[in-house]
Order: structure tokens, then C-alpha cells, then sequence
């Protein structure tokens, strides 16, 4: 299914309650994709994703999941009956992990007649540079080959994206299949600053990279004026993809 630029685009709602989340929803309607991540999942629970299916709007559960087996299977299977279209996993958890997590989301969706999510699953933080995965993880490989692997791992597992960093949408387009999703955070327009990420580009560059999808927070909701800059953010990456 073809996509048009403003629905490749995902916006983190960071706020810690619903009010504040359904107030941001409401003020930019042209947005279509919401990320709902830890801080605003415990803080307000299932509920807020009943809300955001009342509007039609599409849901990112970005909870990076990270467990033994079991305890990832039953935490996706409950995740998968809430009818959301993202779902995050950690690729490090292992093969066996991920391949119980991505068939108990099936299941769970199965159970009460939802889609199931998209399972991906988290490659490297972005937040994590090259000197801390050498010196303070002792990973003696450098980002892009890391990713590299827990892509593939992921891939082997049965799952259909992966959350990657921009820098390695390429490298990884190279290895993957062209269905498979690339959903990349750290990414910034050049008129914004890059805050706690490290590893960034700004949307045009990471599309051409061939990400799926991007997530990009501070720069829209930050913005004295939202609506305007999820717009400028829009038109500028109408030149490196056709809708």
C-alpha cells in the first residue's frame, strides 16, 4: 500500500498524562500516526489507546519490550488485543524471544478480532554513540554492523521491521527485503536541534536512505507553531519521495 509523505511521518506524544496527549492529538489533526512510549503508557494505561482509535488516529505502543521469552509472549499477547499498529520489542532479547513475542501478538489480536501489530524490533538506541557501545556495552562491533546483525536476527525471527537509526537504513536496505519496515527516530530538520540524539539526519535524508517511516517529536511539538512545522516538515520531504 502506497503512502503519501504525511503518513510516513510518526509524532511521540511526550507528555506524562492524557489530557496533555489528547490536547496535542487535537491540535494537530493532520497528523495521522501517534507514538505512545513508556512515560504515557504507565502514566494513563490502555485507555488512551481507546481514545486515539475514537479518532482514527494510528498508533505507535513503543514499549521496547525486553524479558525472557515467556514474560515477552504474554506481555505482547496483551499488547496485540489492543488493536494498535506498532509494536516494539528489543532485537537483543534473542531469536526465541522474538519469535514467541511476534506470534503472541498474533494471538492475541486473533482473540478479539483485531489486526495485529507490526512487531519491530529495536536494533541500537539512538541515543547509544559508538564510544559507548565499545567501552561501556564491550560490543566489539561498530553501530552499523550491530545493527546490521540484529536486523537479520530479527528477520530470521519471523518479524517485519525494525527500529533503526537513519545513519543505517541504507546498509540495511541492502540486506532486507523491500516490504520490510525501517521505522527511524533520530530524525531532525536542519532548523531543529538534535537534543539527546546522536546518531541523526534530517527527513529527507533518511527517507532517501529508505526509511519506512519517521519519527520525529521536538521539532513539531516543540514548536511555537506545531501545525506549521509538521507542514514545513511535509512539503520539504515531498522531494525525496513521491506520495
Amino acid at each position: 500500500m502506497s503512502m503519501t509523505v504525511d503518513q510516513r511521518i510518526i509524532v511521540p506524544l511526550d507528555v506524562s498524562s492524557a489530557s496533555a496527549a489528547l490536547d496535542l492529538v487535537d491540535a494537530l489533526p493532520e497528523v495521522s500516526f501517534w507514538k505512545v512510549g513508556l512515560e504515557l503508557f504507565v502514566s494513563t494505561g490502555p485507555s488512551l489507546i481507546q481514545e486515539l482509535k475514537a479518532r482514527q488516529k494510528r498508533i505507535f505502543l513503543d514499549l521496547k519490550f525486553h524479558d525472557i521469552p515467556n514474560t515477552m509472549a504474554g506481555a505482547c499477547m496483551a499488547a496485540g488485543r489492543y488493536g494498535v499498529d506498532l509494536l516494539t520489542i528489543h532485537a537483543a532479547a534473542g531469536q526465541e524471544a522474538m519469535e514467541a513475542a511476534q506470534q503472541a501478538a498474533i494471538a492475541g489480536a486473533e482473540a478479539v478480532g483485531v489486526e495485529p501489530p507490526l512487531v519491530l524490533a529495536v536494533t541500537l538506541l539512538t541515543s547509544i554513540d559508538p564510544q559507548t557501545l565499545a567501552v561501556e556495552l564491550k560490543i566489539p562491533l561498530d553501530s552499523n554492523s550491530y545493527a546490521l546483525q540484529m536486523a537479520l536476527l530479527a528477520r530470521d525471527s519471523g518479524l517485519k521491521g525494525v527500529v533503526c537509526s537513519p545513519q543505517e537504513a541504507s546498509q540495511l536496505r541492502r540486506f532486507l527485503p523491500a516490504d520490510f519496515a525501517l521505522v527511524c527516530p533520530g530524525v531532525r530538520p536542519t532548523w531543529a536541534s538534535s537534543q539527546d540524539q546522536r546518531r541523526t539526519m534530517t527527513p529527507v535524508q533518511a527517507l532517501n536512505a529508505g526509511a519506512t517511516y519517521l519519527v520525529i517529536g521536538r521539532p513539531i511539538t516543540a514548536d511555537p507553531d506545531p501545525a506549521a512545522a509538521f507542514a514545513r516538515i511535509c512539503e520539504e520531504c515531498s522531494t525525496a519521495i513521491a506520495p
